[in-house]
């Protein structure tokens, strides 16, 4: 049974971190931005002032609405419209991702006093603790800054070789 969990997990933690990792990669500097550049302090008021079940029903209409952009998706790839499928589906995910995180930081305290949210919650932070304290994750963790690197490094020399070449024209 364990030789049978094993690659199992491998799967299920490459494809959580590699979901993971490229849409928060993007979530996280977009909701940032979104929150410099736009005032909304009248709204993010609004919603650090409602009381837990409202602030539920809130962070919920995000998931709500965007989650069936997922079988839109799935059909526009299915028939042969890939790149909208595929431009549907990484939009739509983004903007649930950005939306319920900037609404999970305004509301978290008040989620928690939720008790079935916050045991939820909890389950899920547990799985994920479990998870990336497998073998399995930290292989791909390893795999994912060995790659990251290669991509600073080879971004690094590009920018070299296009900097010498402007001094040399010069």
């Amino acid at each position: 049974m364990k030789r049978i969990l094993k690659p199992v997990t491998y799967i299920l933690a490459a494809i959580y971190f590699l979901v993971d990792a490229v849409f928060m990669a993007v979530a996280r500097p977009i909701a940032r931005w979104i929150g410099r550049h736009f005032e909304f302090r009248r709204l993010r008021g609004w919603i650090r002032s409602l009381p837990p079940y409202p602030s539920l029903a809130l962070f919920s209409v995000p998931v709500i609405i965007l989650e069936p952009i997922k079988p839109v998706a799935a059909y526009l790839a299915a028939t042969g419209q890939v790149v909208s499928g595929a431009a549907t589906f990484i939009i739509g995910e983004l903007l649930k991702l950005v939306l319920v995180e900037r609404l999970f930081h305004l509301t978290r305290d008040k989620l928690m006093r939720i008790p079935a949210f916050a045991w939820t919650y909890g389950k899920f932070t547990e799985m994920k603790a479990w998870l990336q304290a497998t073998e399995a994750w930290r292989a791909i963790r390893a795999l994912s800054r060995a790659a990251k690197e290669a991509v600073a490094r080879a971004r690094a020399k590009l920018v070299g070789s296009f900097s010498r070449l402007a001094t040399s024209r010069d």
